[in-house]
């Protein structure tokens, strides 16, 4: 129903894209006074808005070719390395530069695709070597590989820091602290050399119980049979994942969109006002940015529906009752990786407090290699992205890293 439902309003609202794509094209080609008249300018500006005002479901290229380092410019070339099914494990090589500390970046599967985010790998990238878990699409994977839950998602992450080998630093932007931590704690558990050097866990929701927020008490206030039921949806024929269980990705945009409808409704106000005051860098910066925002993936929904049931309704890892495949996670198993968790301030998706938990959780690290970092001024997106995160957050992530490493070392 909710694939029926959004390709219907999709093909409802096509003509008013199509029109709206033409008459922008045909008023560009104005000749020059005629364009820069008032009429003119607010048509096309309206234009060029809603020609753009849509969902798209293909991902976007990360678009990293060259990073500074050490004050010269240095090719990226992305190399995939491992693969499977559901993901593609990415090197970011730099062939002119080695000898920096290897990161293992694994991002979000919840409705976006890693590209969003790219300003946190391409920081990381002037200083470090950096390898992405890159998810795919669940609507393009055939059913017959199976379901993809938070087993297979922590499985995925030991086999990508095994596949990497011993040294390596490990970052986890928002939601897969968990799941990030739990594969820390079993590669620790046995004693596997494939154990980080570090941890650095970045706005994610290890304990939702502490200062819970609306997306808490959503997630909460239901039972898991009611998200299944609303929710969730079966992949179409006309898919290679015909028949796959997913949580579609443009209804967790528009559950984001919905949580700040006046900051999204203000963005393309000014962008709006930009278009129209000829403000090209603004405009595009902010199309930039609801380009990539609006580039939707699906999520297995085995995966959507245990995160919500096991870590944010029955808090799972928080009270010691996380397993993989049955066995139990301890993540004061893990003890000689160091920690480090930020947080945003004005965070309304993932509170502060909620990843700092993990600290308290991962008693065999010695308090000495445990960091957490509160970054005022920031909400969720800023702790990964922007100029508060490479001006103040990252720094603290670059320290955190060299400080393992260098320990390491020395061992």
């Amino acid at each position: 129903m909710l694939y029926t439902a959004y390709e219907m309003n999709r093909r409802a609202g096509a003509p008013v894209v199509a029109a709206s794509e033409l008459t922008s094209r045909a008023l560009h080609a104005l000749p020059g006074p005629l364009a820069r008249t008032p009429a003119v300018r607010h048509v096309r500006a309206a234009c060029d808005i809603l020609a753009k005002a849509r969902p798209t479901h293909d991902r976007p290229a990360f678009g990293i070719p060259t990073v500074p380092v050490a004050g010269r410019d240095a090719e990226v070339v992305e190399r995939p390395t491992r693969t499977t099914p559901f993901s593609t494990l990415l090197h970011f090589a730099k062939p002119s530069v080695v000898g920096q500390p290897r990161v293992l970046v694994v991002g979000p599967m919840s409705g976006h695709f890693t590209t969003l985010i790219r300003p946190t790998i391409r920081t990381l990238l002037s200083e470090h070597d950096v390898h992405v878990i890159d998810w795919h699409n669940a609507r393009d994977v055939p059913a017959h590989h199976g379901p993809f839950g938070l087993d297979e998602y922590v499985e995925h992450v030991v086999d990508a820091l095994r596949h990497l080998g011993p040294g390596t630093h490990v970052v986890a932007v928002c939601q897969p602290a968990v799941p990030v931590l739990a594969a820390v704690a079993l590669l620790a558990a046995a004693g596997d050399p494939a154990e980080p050097a570090s941890v650095t866990l970045m706005a994610g929701p290890v304990d939702t119980r502490v200062n819970p927020n609306r997306v808490n008490a959503s997630a909460a206030g239901k039972p898991l049979t009611w998200f299944e039921r609303r929710v969730v949806d079966t992949v179409p024929r006309r898919y290679p994942g015909a028949g796959r269980r997913v949580y579609p990705g443009v209804v967790q945009l528009t559950a984001f969109m919905s949580m700040n409808p006046k900051r999204h409704v203000g963005a393309h106000a000014r962008m709006y006002r930009d278009l129209v005051t000829g403000n090209e860098a603004a405009a595009a910066t902010t199309r930039a940015f609801y380009d990539e925002y609006g580039a939707v993936m699906d999520v297995p929904a085995e995966f959507y529906l245990e995160t919500v049931g096991r870590i944010f309704q029955e808090h799972h890892f928080a009270t010691g009752r996380f397993t993989w495949r049955g066995r139990p996670v301890d993540p004061g198993a893990i003890r000689n990786a160091a920690l480090l968790t930020v947080e945003g301030a004005n965070d309304d998706i993932c509170s502060p407090g909620q990843t700092e938990a993990a600290h308290a959780l991962c008693t065999g690290i010695p308090d000495e290699r445990k960091r957490h970092h509160l970054q005022h001024g920031v909400g969720h997106y800023g702790v990964f992205s922007g100029s508060r995160w490479e001006a103040e957050v990252y720094p603290v992530v670059r320290a955190h890293i060299a400080q393992a490493a260098a320990a390491e070392r020395t061992a």
